[in-house]
């Protein structure tokens, strides 16, 4: 189980959102282990892209964006759900975050869907609040490197499908033109 390493974050933030497919998101709580397959993921800069949490300024809520790579973002959202996202920037660059957007669930899958309260596997993780819900991700998990093994991590993974889909970002309104989605089958 290799974890990526910091290097693997720091390069153009659109990059990263697509290297990262295929790549293992683990988490662990007590002796349970989850994991899952990153199967979709979205790519958010920082001045050029009005989509962005990082365009404006930095506050409490973004701060890490504009820290080192390879840490997690979870922010809230519509005043129910979390979403997770890796900070990823070529060093020019003063923010980005690729968010995670599904997952394919590989381990612990039955403690997923009792997180979830659900027995659909097909809806289990295939959004970015079912995946935060499923793996437990809340705002304890805000500011957690990524690249040491602990409660969350990201490792190598699976050798995707080279076939990646682009498509416009979901449920955004400013720099709908950036087609920074990103999707395997697996």
């Amino acid at each position: 189980m290799n974890i990526l390493p910091r290097e693997f974050y720091f390069q153009d933030t659109v990059s990263v959102a697509k290297n990262l497919l295929g790549k293992r998101i683990v988490r662990k709580i007590g002796r349970h282990k989850m994991t899952g397959i990153i199967t979709e993921t979205e790519a958010y800069r920082h001045k050029d892209d009005s989509a962005s949490h990082a365009f404006r300024k930095i506050t409490e809520r973004n701060k890490v964006m504009f820290g080192d790579v390879g840490m997690a973002y979870v922010y809230f959202t519509y005043g129910m759900h979390y979403c997770f996202n890796v900070v990823a920037k070529h060093p020019k660059i003063k923010a980005g975050a690729v968010l995670i957007r599904a997952i394919e669930p590989e381990k612990g899958i039955k403690m997923m869907q009792e997180n979830r309260k659900i027995t659909n596997l097909k809806n289990l993780t295939n959004g970015p609040a079912k995946l935060t819900q499923a793996l437990a991700i809340t705002k304890e998990q805000y500011g957690v490197d990524l690249t040491k093994n602990s409660k969350l991590f990201i490792t190598e993974g699976i050798k995707k499908s080279e076939e990646i889909f682009t498509n416009p970002r979901i449920g955004i309104k400013e720099s709908t033109d950036k087609l920074w989605n990103f999707k395997i089958k697996i």
